[in-house]
């Protein structure tokens, strides 16, 4: 059986957590999600990473997640649990569950709002780590977190805890990139976590891609992994250029704000967002509308 750095490669969808009318976990539409991912060829499932709004999410619900996840999903795919926090104890908890259920990784965010020193973030990476037997994707997202998690410190952790097998580096700067794929080495599990950027991550080395897009059209953004794979570069670059449109669009306000407002729009889910986000506006609605239109993607008639 291949290993867990050959098999957690190409696109790795971040699913957004739908809710119910009445803002209660709605785990009937997030199967219905992940099924549609695996059909469409997505080549795993991530859940409760910042798409998945954890930060608004009690552990009890990130655990059912977790749970209805790795059920629906049953070896299909590698799953990603991401059970990162800001809170140590709560990471660790999340983690031994992401185990015991049989989680293939976990994907552990750098703390957000505390800021931590390099120091602090070797020695929490290394801490969690140390807790499990899971293979362990750092992820990195300064303009989250407000602090980078820097080449150095990263090669630090993984000298003491070599069950760190990749970074999702939600970095605009490919210095750091290329720094952190000569110092680990080219076999280290390196994700794009910035939409625009997948294709030129790939092209640097890259293990693939999580991406926000992948919730609107899964089989666009796995095959922009699968035609690199097959040397179609040229081919590659066209769907980069194709999707851009996509891209962009989904940032227009904070994530998974407009994600959500797309799937609602397609009839996937009820697109309730918890405070503090809120419904984009509705010039945003209308852009958004059109450009999925632009795409071809059936929609739902606008509410009167």
């Amino acid at each position: 059986m291949p290993s867990i750095q050959e098999r957690l490669r190409g696109s790795i969808t971040p699913v957004v957590t739908p809710f119910t009318e009445d803002n209660r976990v709605d785990h009937e539409a997030l199967k219905s999600l992940i099924e549609w991912q695996i059909a469409s060829g997505s080549h795993g499932i991530s859940v409760t990473g910042t798409t998945g709004e954890p930060s608004s999410l009690s552990l009890d619900e990130r655990e059912a997640i977790f749970r209805t996840t790795v059920e629906t999903v049953n070896h299909r795919v590698p799953v990603l649990l991401a059970t990162g926090s800001t809170n140590l104890e709560e990471t660790l908890r999340l983690t031994h569950t992401a185990e015991q259920l049989g989680a293939d990784a976990a994907l552990v965010i750098v703390p957000y709002y505390n800021r931590p020193s390099q120091e602090g973030l070797f020695q929490y990476f290394t801490t969690v780590a140390a807790s499990t037997g899971l293979p362990i994707v750092l992820y990195n997202i300064p303009g989250r977190t407000a602090t980078n998690l820097e080449p150095a410190t990263l090669k630090r952790i993984v000298a003491k805890a070599p069950n760190v097998i990749g970074v999702k580096e939600s970095n605009r700067d490919f210095e750091q990139v290329t720094q952190v794929l000569h110092m680990m080495g080219r076999d280290f599990l390196v994700y794009s976590g910035i939409e625009t950027l997948c294709y030129p991550m790939l092209a640097l080395g890259g293990a693939g891609h999580i991406s926000a897009t992948a919730n609107i059209l899964p089989k666009e953004v796995a095959d922009l992994y699968n035609l690199t794979t097959q040397g179609e570069w040229e081919k590659a670059r066209d769907l980069h250029y194709y999707l851009y449109p996509l891209n962009d669009a989904l940032f227009w306000e904070t994530n998974p704000g407009p994600v959500k407002a797309a799937l609602g729009m397609m009839g996937k889910i009820h697109p309730a967002l918890r405070l503090p986000l809120a419904p984009i506006s509705d010039a945003h609605r209308q852009g958004l509308r059109e450009i999925l239109t632009q795409y071809g993607i059936p929609l739902q008639e606008e509410e009167p």
